[in-house]
């Protein structure tokens, strides 16, 4: 059962919050159903609306209605304010969030602040920031997906979040309070990959001072990702190949086998099937991983994840201390009509770079900068930035 619980008495609010919840794979209760007994190390989040019949969430009865049901955090949405503005109470245990926008608004703006609230609730829960109905088709098939041990294959474009994928589905899955692992394939020597992923005896090799369990021992009871498998080399195909049909790893200078209890999730950006034609990986192999094929789309064709996607960005980046920087409309609605050839990963960078422009708490169009305008016209960074710069200090 969720520690999320939501009050229903505003229908526009829960409607929304609830929607957005959906998208995300993000489960919550209703405020007045039955909740089983927690522990007292799990924490009770009510999520409500100022507009809420509950109480006078102004007044000392809403903390006296925390207590008496247990509720060790409350995050409040007040509409309509002049500016975006976070007030903590009770040490931040009650959260006023206020929002410069009505819910019966149908603009990017809207999604872009509900964004910003759902994310002062979450914190740092895993989950895939949506506003798209196709990528909310994807979390909704991840949440089921997360209940099986099969090998899945996470194809897409470099960029799209096939990481974000892998975790989401450890996070849903009974294997959530084991090891996450991953391990960028690309990006390890071919000389010292086999001990990485396998382990390797004391003096197996020239270095080898001490043994290691290697990363697939580490993750048992877990996950592990392999990301970029289409970069491992043919030779140690074969190894993987029998690690996933056996459930056992040989470390490097041993013969003996040690069990293995580790789901395995896999991502490439590569055509699998052109690279068993032009014989860089190994056919058996790939059916062996690709038990469940899932794919991550492009930016550019999923505009409407863009507001999700950025408000989280922009929390990611502040702390407890301070409030996110917020988008104009004219911002986004110039990230909104970018075709994004870098993907999730140049909108991260966009956000960074806008974030060090702006000299105030919005972030509006004159700050987005894109990859494109400072590699493909400028002579330098600061020829693209001058102009931004100078409506600042000239």
């Amino acid at each position: 059962m969720s520690n999320f619980i939501l009050d229903q008495s505003d229908d526009a609010f829960s409607n929304a919050v609830s929607f957005a919840f959906s998208k995300r794979g993000i489960e919550w209760t209703k405020l007045g159903d039955d909740l089983p007994n927690q522990s007292a190390k799990q924490e009770k989040c009510l999520i409500l609306s100022s507009t809420t019949n509950l109480c006078d969430v102004n007044s000392g009865n809403f903390e006296v209605f925390l207590r008496e049901h247990k509720i060790t955090k409350a995050v409040v949405f007040v509409t309509g304010s002049r500016k975006f503005e976070i007030i903590d109470k009770r040490n931040g245990a009650i959260k006023f969030v206020y929002v410069p926008v009505l819910l019966s608004e149908k603009t990017y703006k809207v999604d872009f602040f509900l964004s910003l609230f759902i994310e002062q609730i979450i914190g740092k829960y895993v989950n895939l920031p949506c506003g798209d109905v196709e990528t909310a088709d994807l979390v909704d098939l991840l949440c089921r997906l997360a209940g099986s041990n099969a090998s899945v294959l996470i194809n897409g474009p470099t960029g799209t979040g096939k990481e974000v994928v892998a975790r989401l589905l450890h996070a849903k899955s009974f294997r959530k309070d084991a090891p996450f692992i991953a391990i960028n394939c690309a990006a390890i020597p071919e000389s010292m990959l086999e001990s990485m992923l396998f382990g390797h005896e004391k003096g197996a090799f020239t270095g080898a001072m001490q043994a290691n369990s290697g990363l697939f021992r580490a993750a048992h009871s877990g996950t592990i990702l392999l990301d970029e498998i289409s970069e491992m080399p043919m030779a140690l195909q074969s190894k993987l190949l029998r690690v996933l049909q056996e459930k056992v790893v040989t470390p490097v200078g041993s013969a003996k086998e040690v069990s293995i209890d580790v789901r395995v999730l896999a991502t490439t950006n590569r055509d699998m099937m052109e690279e068993i034609h032009l014989n860089n990986f190994r056919e058996d192999l790939f059916y062996r991983l690709n038990v469940f094929p899932i794919s991550t789309r492009s930016l550019k064709v999923r505009p409407l994840d863009i507001p999700a996607i950025s408000a989280h960005l922009l929390t990611r980046t502040s702390n407890e201390m301070n409030v996110p920087k917020t988008l104009t409309p004219k911002a986004l609605e110039r990230l909104m009509q970018h075709d994004w050839p870098g993907n999730v990963r140049e909108l991260d960078n966009v956000i960074q770079r806008a974030e060090i422009l702006s000299y105030s708490d919005t972030i509006d169009e004159t700050n987005i900068v894109f990859d494109n305008e400072l590699t493909l016209g400028p002579r330098n960074t600061m020829d693209a930035l001058k102009s931004k710069l100078y409506a600042q200090v000239g």
